[in-house]
């Protein structure tokens, strides 16, 4: 059975939601087809690491829209369905056609990618046993959450965002929980090494063991995991292990059809492929930005705001405004708040004091503000996060001076 349809949009995540909704604000008449490999519709992500493992969410609290959305929206979601083929018929406007794996064949005049992408394996010997877990879909956390009731020793590979979310809700829930981390610090990537230290401090603080600067060679076990082997030779206990090293973006869909990919789905500013007619938004993506070269950003807010752009896209019709990049982190009770980017910054001045679990770290190149990372601190992150916004900048002897609010340079801002 073939159904022709106005645009496609393949990835039924943020993103793909988004950009479908945008498409209806901005007037397409259309038909608008979401199609998603997953049985839920969607949903939000970034708690399965926080409040859902924890407990405090349930699965119906994680929806990002109720069924009359999609029905008062005309959008046509389809969800459980993978494509296993794509091809273009027309290569000027996109047009072209998909098969799922159930052998539906959708006929489409305009294509949209937001195929996200999938957590990154560990490929070392026992990595296939039971127990071992990698978390990025509602399935996998409802599985990790049901694993870690009965464990008492769990082991979290990788310090990253969401290694140290899922070690902070199992120390918190009473298990012994030790983080591995290959880097000498931790969220290496991210952060200033003060903010990592901090950061190990607090989780120490708060009872999680910490081993960085450490490899793993591999899991023991029959069956089931009961160790992590460690490149030095030392083997921890493990009853549930947690893997978060990372995320492989899906492009196999956009190398079907020829799309140029580079560690993701290139596209511009304007969320427009190599080929220009089709766009694509997401974790799927690397941006090819002009500042800071390919840049590929895992989040929320450049899921929504690439979306925006792609929907106008494929209208035509100027781009909105989408503000500066921002992220989040909840640890235990300590809450990380980011808005800017801090690539190639060359100095960090900080802003209250660290050992009391409320400071902000600022990031600045040559004198001029690029980022914030705020801790329990959103007074702050808001002010900065408007600042930039503004095209506005803090001067550093300023920054570090508590007595001094962030929001009296809010007005000051171009």
């Amino acid at each position: 059975m073939t159904s022709s349809i106005g645009t496609l949009v393949i990835g039924a995540g943020q993103a793909g939601l988004q950009l479908a909704t945008n498409l209806r604000e901005l007037g397409d008449t259309g038909s608008i087809t979401l199609l998603g490999g997953e049985s839920h519709p969607p949903y939000q992500r970034p708690p399965l690491s926080k409040a859902y493992l924890q407990g405090t969410m349930e699965e119906d609290g994680l929806a990002l829209r109720g069924p009359e959305f999609y029905r008062d929206h005309r959008i046509d979601l389809i969800c459980g369905e993978w494509i296993e083929s794509l091809r273009l018929t027309d290569r000027e406007t996109g047009a072209g056609q998909a098969i799922t794996r159930s052998g539906r064949v959708l006929a489409f005049d305009r294509l949209a990618l937001t195929t996200g992408g999938a957590p990154r394996r560990m490929r070392v010997p026992g990595a296939e046993l039971g127990g071992i877990h990698y978390l990025r879909e509602i399935a996998d956390a409802t599985r990790l959450r049901a694993d870690l009731d009965g464990a008492r020793h769990v082991v979290v590979v990788g310090g990253g965002f969401v290694g140290l979310e899922a070690a902070a809700a199992a120390t918190a829930a009473g298990k012994n929980a030790t983080v591995v981390e290959a880097a000498d610090r931790l969220m290496a990537r991210a952060v200033a090494p003060a903010v990592s230290a901090f950061y190990a401090d607090a989780h120490r603080r708060r009872g999680t063991a910490l081993l960085l600067g450490t490899a793993v060679a591999g899991f023991t076990g029959t069956g089931r995991v009961d160790g992590v082997e460690l490149a030095d030779g030392r083997v921890l206990p493990a009853d549930v292990v947690v893997v978060g090293v990372g995320l492989t973006p899906s492009t196999r869909l956009a190398e079907l059809i020829g799309l140029t990919c580079r560690g993701g789905i290139v596209v511009d500013d304007q969320a427009r492929t190599s080929i220009p007619a089709i766009v694509a938004a997401g974790d799927c993506t690397v941006i090819a930005h002009t500042e800071h070269g390919s840049l590929r950003l895992e989040s929320v807010q450049n899921a929504i705001a690439q979306a925006k752009i792609a929907a106008a896209t494929l209208l035509g019709v100027p781009a909105p405004d989408t503000g500066v990049p921002w992220f989040w982190s909840d640890q235990a009770d300590l809450k990380l708040q980011i808005a800017g980017l801090n690539l190639g910054h060359d100095q960090v001045v900080l802003r209250g004091e660290p050992d009391t679990e409320r400071f902000s770290a600022l990031y600045y190149r040559d004198g001029r503000l690029l980022s914030i990372d705020a801790v329990n601190a959103p007074r702050d992150y808001m002010a900065v996060r408007r600042i930039l916004e503004r095209g506005g900048s803090v001067p550093q002897e300023a920054a570090s001076d508590t007595r001094i609010g962030l929001k009296d340079f809010v007005q000051a801002a171009v």
